[in-house]
């Protein structure tokens, strides 16, 4: 996978009242920055929101493929010490991804439905467990009339979901690329081709999936 990552920036979303970052929620970051994708992917850290939860972290990503982008979205992993009652846990995470589509593709009806199981197949053959899953998918047709009627159609695609996991953050973020992928158009990877490791926080390749 190919990562562009910015200066080091402090990526917690605000401090705890004895301004410390819970062990966990470290631990969680640096599984996904050690996280393997396919190697189309390329992610940023970006800054995360600040007031969903107490902590937070945000990355970025793109499927490129011979210099195009094809697809895009983001993954954010939020953390509340206290639990949260809707969350049924003390993680969550939440996701979109979205990519131009084919006309004739997005007049399908039952595309919303195969973009939902696009995530639920991610998930499943990453081996990441969840709990309390749920999302959209939106289909967008756009077209130009009077000054911008030369303006050619536009198809998207996004899925929007949010889920608390229940097994390792890396793997989840793993499915969020493999997600990417879905709606990109492109094929599972071949049984021989690897999934790439996230590169360390100093640029220095941590290996492996988390």
């Amino acid at each position: 996978m190919r990562t562009r990552r910015a200066p080091y920036h402090h990526d917690v979303a605000a401090h705890s009242e004895l301004g410390g970052t819970p062990s966990q929620f470290t631990a969680a970051v640096d599984q996904l920055r050690s996280a393997a994708v396919r190697p189309e992917v390329v992610v940023d850290e970006m800054p995360a929101p600040t007031r969903i939860a107490p902590f937070a972290h945000a990355l970025s990503g793109e499927i490129v493929v011979a210099d195009e982008e094809l697809a895009g979205g983001r993954f954010i992993l939020l953390h509340d010490p206290a639990g949260h009652d809707a969350w049924n846990g003390t993680f969550r995470c939440v996701t979109f991804a979205r990519a131009d589509i084919e006309g004739d593709m997005a007049a399908d009806p039952v595309l919303p439905a195969v973009g939902w199981s696009w995530l639920e197949d991610a998930l499943a053959a990453r081996g990441a467990e969840a709990t309390a899953i749920g999302g959209s998918v939106t289909v967008v047709h756009t077209e130009g009339f009077g000054s911008m009627l030369e303006d050619a159609p536009q198809s998207q695609v996004e899925v929007r979901a949010s889920w608390t996991p229940l097994t390792g953050v890396g793997d989840h973020l793993g499915a969020w690329g493999d997600l990417l992928a879905a709606v990109a158009g492109l094929p599972p990877l071949a049984p021989d081709v690897a999934y790439l490791p996230r590169r360390g926080p100093r640029g220095s390749s941590l290996g492996g999936r988390a």
